[in-house]
């Protein structure tokens, strides 16, 4: 009964799975309910939603000896999800 519980996952409109068979990739999964064979197969949740990474401002010295500060904002999402658990970088 206790495998059957974890057999059955949900995701979110925004998320998808990425499920691996004996740990080599499987399927992409989309949304709703998901059902993995809890030894056999694993289930990575990836978030398709764009993500906000805020750099800390940092005080740079240009050629002509200015100082200057520099604030900055990275915006980044997931495209292909084939590459996200798989290739690093």
């Amino acid at each position: 009964m206790l495998i059957l519980f974890y057999a059955f996952r949900i995701l979110r409109e925004y998320e998808r799975a990425v499920v691996f068979l004996l740990g080599r990739l499987w399927k992409v999964k989309g949304p709703g309910l998901v059902i993995i064979v809890p030894v056999i197969q694993q289930m990575v949740r990836v978030d398709l939603r764009t993500r906000v990474l805020d750099v800390p401002s940092q005080d740079v010295i240009s050629r002509d000896n200015v100082s200057v500060r520099v604030n900055a904002v990275v915006y980044y999402r997931v495209i292909c999800l084939f590459l996200v658990n798989i290739v690093v970088f």
